[in-house]
Order: C-alpha cells, then structure tokens, then sequence
C-alpha cells in the first residue's frame, strides 16, 4: 500500500481526492496553492511591517484592576503594535499545517529580513541631507501648533525622527524575539503535530502559539525597556514589578487571541485542505 503524501510534497501536481470534489489540472492546483500562500505570506509580512512601524508608539489599556503591587498599578496595557500580532501566528500556523515547516520556516526568515529593510530604510531617510538638526537631541525644530489650522505643522521632519527613535526600539526587540517566537511557534507546531501523529489540531494550534508568545513577549518587554527605554514606567517605583505587569498584559492578551483563533484555524484548514485538495489536516504527515 502506498504511502500518503506528505502535504508539502504535494505540489505541484499530486491531489487528494475529495468525495463531491472534482480533480483539478495541474495549472489550475498550483495556481490556488500558490495564491494561497501568497496571501497568508503577505498577510504575515505586512501585519510584521505594521507592528515595526507603529510599534510603541502608543501604549493601549486593555484593563484597570484597580489594584496596586509594590506602589505598581496592576493595568493590562499593550503596545498599539501588538494588537495585529497574534494573525502573524495564525498566518505561520496555516502555512505549517498546509506547507510544511520547511516552507513555514522560509517565510519567518524573509520576515526577519523585513525587519532589516524597515531599519535601513529609517537610517537612510534619516541620514540624508534635510532640515537642521539639534546635536543634543538628534531631533529637528518640534511641531508647532496653529490655531488656524487646529493642528501641529511639522515642516522640518520631527515626526519621522520620533517614530525612527520608537521603531529603533520596537525593531531592536522584535527582531531578537521574533525569530525566537517564530521558529519556536513553527517547531513547537510540528512537534505536537508529529506525538499526535496528525489528530488534534487544536493542540498544536494553541500548543505552539501560547508557548512561542510567552517567549516573545517577555523578550521585547525587557529589550525594550533596557535597550531603548521606550516603556512608560515610573523610575522612582522597583522596575521589575512594573516590567511583570506589562509582560503580564502582553501575554493575556496573545493567550486569549490564540484561542479566539483556534475556530478560525480549525475552519480555515479544513476548507483549505479541500480547496487546495491536500489530505485532511488529521491526515497530513509529519514534515521529515
């Protein structure tokens, strides 16, 4: 008897057969397959772009216990790049699941890429002749605010400069956190995935995703703050108390969208393996 395909080999022509499914030409499979990595790919890619960029930019509160601990208030906050983060899971979950952990693996990698690509693109909008700039704060002339307007004019470019000095800061901790995550997240997925020999997608969906996020987030928290001193906290109270609590929100946060995201993913893969007529997911073979 032969042995199922592996859901990576089967691209570009071998399919499985679905009852009620049609089989599909060769143009026509790998069209699909290919559209549907592109999209989860660029749905990846640009929700990471976005994270730099916005970053922590602005902090968000999620939730105030109104409880203090070690003169801390114990508040839920996120950084405003953090909310489309848990989709980029999502995104390397599917591809995992219907591509493989060597295809789930490439797309983290150019993700990190990306990463060096935001930075040089802020280093050279930056280190191009422009408005002057204060040598003691490295910033051009503050906005200003008119009254005609009712808004700040910024001529000389402050803007930029104070979302480069923020994105620095967010980059230089996500770049060191993400790969970490990520390969953790892709690793962790097809670990579970190979002990349950393919059943239970729901454990290695939540599994990887809640493993890899507990990671993350206490590595950009503290890179941030000791790197880029980028976080809000009151330096006259104990910093790891206060470092805790934004790990803590952080990570709430991304536990309680993994498993929001748990039905999408349970959905999504199902519809995905007919559509791209792979294996079903609890039929798809542990990736070699």
């Amino acid at each position: 008897m032969p042995a199922k395909p592996h859901a990576h080999d089967s691209l570009p022509s071998q399919q499985h057969a679905w009852s009620g499914r049609a089989s599909l030409s060769v143009r026509e499979l790998h069209r699909r397959r290919e559209w549907v990595f592109l999209i989860l790919a660029g749905i990846f890619l640009g929700t990471l772009t976005m994270l730099n960029i916005l970053g922590i930019s602005r902090f968000i509160t999620l939730y105030d216990t109104g409880l203090t601990i070690s003169g801390t208030k114990l508040i839920f906050l996120v950084a405003v790049g953090v909310l489309p983060y848990p989709i980029t899971f999502l995104c390397t979950d599917f591809i995992s699941e219907l591509y493989g952990r060597k295809r789930a693996s490439q797309v983290v990698w150019v993700g990190f890429l990306l990463n060096l690509w935001v930075v040089a693109i802020l280093w050279l909008g930056s280190a191009l002749p422009g408005a002057p700039i204060d040598p003691t704060t490295g910033m051009p002339a503050p906005p200003v605010w008119n009254d005609a307007l009712q808004s700040y004019t910024d001529h000389d470019g402050w803007a930029f400069f104070h979302i480069r000095n923020l994105a620095y800061g967010a980059v230089a901790a996500s770049m060191i956190a993400y790969l970490a995550a990520q390969l953790i997240d892709v690793h962790v997925f097809h670990f579970w995935k190979k002990l349950t020999k393919g059943k239970h997608l729901w454990l290695r969906n939540n599994g990887s995703t809640l493993v890899s996020q507990l990671v993350d987030t206490a590595a950009v928290i503290t890179i941030t703050h000791f790197y880029a001193h980028a976080l809000p906290v009151i330096d006259a109270n104990p910093i790891w108390p206060q470092l805790m609590v934004f790990i803590m929100g952080g990570y709430v946060f991304k536990a309680g969208a993994a498993f929001i995201d748990t039905i999408p993913f349970y959905i999504g893969a199902h519809w995905l393996a007919k559509y791209l007529r792979l294996p079903p997911p609890t039929e798809m073979q542990h990736e070699v």
